[in-house]
């Protein structure tokens, strides 16, 4: 039940009927018509901005288009329509409608507010991604986490979802891994490691170097580099990818797909990438002019194999192969974007790093390219994490073996705190991360705010179950709510309402901490109407002796307990029946 979505049907029918009746010229465009909740609840239940937005197209003042369609809204539904300002419709809706939504969010469950926006478009979702150099740190949360959440909204709102993790396990750092691990292994061996600058000196490698000797004794030992490295980088890489997938795990994250860069290379995928690229008259051979600022590792100032990626909105035209005939980076991505367009996806979707901003264009226009332009790429880029721990900002350095691991994150906080406190700020601004804070009781730590939400709904079902009172939801679905009447009840029951349309403008925008806000505004809403039953009795969602006016009450209460759970599903965090 969309009731936005309903009542803009109501609008866009009578929008035809004046064009009909030759009140509109024939053939205006009302896809941008909207319905949407007033930027001031005291204007109204809804609103309409139809007669702004057709006001130059029809060649008609905004305020005689509202007019007119005020007065054929006459759908019982709409109590009334009142023209404002120079065209502004507001629409207030009948009492009625309100317990609808109530008995509606009922009967569904947690599946109010699903969606089948998406009729099954199948869509990729690669986030993570992390090089399989060692743990995950605290800056790979957040990208887990979003793309999680992003994967959960999305298959909420009826898209078939993949997630996918891409292994960057074909560049010169796993060779780095490898090296680190071989003076690991030597370590476990008795000799003293040899950690120059450059390797990984984490403590994390140590149980792979005693594992390294458990297979091989010291039979690698005084072999050279070029019979090992290959050997030692598989095993560490597997070693190393096991580690992410068990903290991803404990993250509540799963992945369906795992895809290796390394599989890409001697199999002929990238260079069918680039041939396809080839014939549209994309691929040349050419000399770049140096960039500005710091050169990038894969710029060289002699002829180079280029992508003609600014016919496709990039600023410069991008190198795929070096002079020495070694693809560059970006040359195994094209060819990685082209197997995912290959297996018939309709959408694709990256979470990156802040740090990879240099790679949106390119890459897009890698995509459009392959796929004429037919499948969408959404690159998200996720901001830093400023971590702070005893009140001071917490540095770490992956390198320096001194990070602060996923792990430690969530060992320290708990999945679902990191999970809704990493959604409580749009993806591309950066996040503060306080560990007192988090953990505090109090409406300013917002996951403890709507757990207590939560919490508070299922203290007044036992409470009323004690009491003898029937509140399965099949019995508050059917309850009389007409008692449900006060402006704060009927304006909480219409908050909602809005919990549908909020989960499709989320899934269109790829934005699911617009799911964190809305969860923190209706507990608030909630709390408040808790609170005013302390003075006003009438309010209270137990009336004592009255066991069909408390169903009534607690049918809304539940509805919205049944939209928190619904919320924190989609955030993948799990909602809390009672605080402790």
């Amino acid at each position: 039940m969309n009731l936005f979505n309903d009542i803009r049907a109501v609008v866009i029918e009578a929008l035809t009927k004046m064009a009909e009746a030759g009140e509109l010229p024939q053939g205006l465009d009302l896809s941008n018509v909207a319905v949407e909740p007033p930027r001031d609840p005291a204007h109204g239940d809804m609103a309409t901005n139809a007669a702004m937005v057709l006001a130059k197209p029809a060649g008609m003042k905004p305020r005689d288009i509202a007019d007119r369609l005020a007065a054929r809204l006459t759908d019982p539904r709409i109590a009334a329509a009142e023209v404002a300002g120079p065209g502004f419709l507001n629409l207030r809706l009948a009492p009625a409608i309100w317990h609808d939504v109530v008995r509606a969010a009922l009967k569904a469950g947690v599946d109010f507010g699903r969606s089948d926006m998406g009729a099954g478009s199948r869509v990729n979702v690669e986030f993570v991604s992390a090089n399989p150099t060692g743990p995950m740190h605290v800056g790979h949360v957040r990208g887990a986490v979003f793309g999680d959440a992003l994967a959960r909204l999305l298959a909420f709102s009826g898209h078939d979802v993949t997630r996918e993790y891409y292994i960057n396990d074909g560049g010169a750092q796993v060779d780095v891994l490898a090296r680190s691990a071989y003076e690991r292994y030597r370590e476990a061996n008795g000799l003293e490691p040899e950690i120059r600058e450059g390797l990984y000196p984490g403590d994390y490698l140590i149980p792979v170097g005693e594992a390294l000797k458990e297979k091989y004794g010291d039979s690698l030992l005084d072999r050279p580099e070029d019979e090992w490295l290959a050997e030692i980088r598989d095993f560490a890489t597997e070693r190393m990818m096991g580690m992410i997938r068990e903290d991803l795990a404990l993250l509540g994250v799963q992945m369906d797909v795992y895809s290796s860069e390394k599989a890409l290379y001697g199999t002929g995928r990238i260079e069918a990438a680039i041939e396809r690229l080839q014939s549209q008259g994309l691929i040349y051979r050419g000399v770049l002019e140096p960039p500005k600022g710091k050169l990038p590792e894969d710029w060289e100032a002699r002829e180079q194999l280029l992508f003609k990626s600014t016919a496709h909105g990039d600023d410069v035209d991008r190198p795929i192969q070096k002079s020495d005939g070694a693809w560059t980076y970006f040359a195994p991505d094209i060819a990685y974007h082209w197997d995912k367009i290959d297996r018939g996806f309709d959408q694709l979707i990256d979470v990156f790093g802040a740090d990879h901003g240099g790679y949106v264009k390119r890459m897009n226009a890698a995509v459009k390219a392959l796929s004429n332009g037919r499948v969408p790429l959404d690159i998200k880029l996720v901001q830093l994490v400023k971590l702070f721990k005893n009140g001071e900002p917490f540095k770490m350095s992956k390198r320096a073996g001194t990070f602060v691991t996923l792990r430690d994150v969530v060992e320290e906080a708990g999945a679902d705190v990191t999970r809704f406190i990493m959604l409580t700020r749009k993806n591309d601004a950066a996040l503060d991360f306080d560990f007192a804070k988090v953990l505090e009781q109090s409406k300013d730590n917002p996951v403890w705010y709507v757990q207590y939400a939560n919490a508070r709904v299922n203290s007044v079902l036992r409470r009323a179950r004690e009491a003898g009172i029937a509140v399965d939801d099949s019995t508050l679905a059917a309850a009389d709510l007409s008692t449900l009447a006060h402006p704060a009840e009927l304006a909480l029951a219409a908050k909602l309402a809005e919990w549908p349309r909020l989960v499709e403008h989320a899934a269109r925008a790829h934005e699911p901490h617009r799911v964190a806000f809305f969860l923190y505004d209706i507990a608030s809403d909630l709390h408040s109407l808790w609170n005013r039953g302390n003075d006003e009795t009438a309010l209270r969602f137990v009336q004592e002796g009255d066991a069909a006016t408390t169903q009534g009450k607690i049918a809304l209460v539940r509805a919205v307990g049944v939209v928190i759970s619904s919320g924190l599903g989609i955030l993948g965090v799990t909602p809390m029946d009672e605080m402790r």
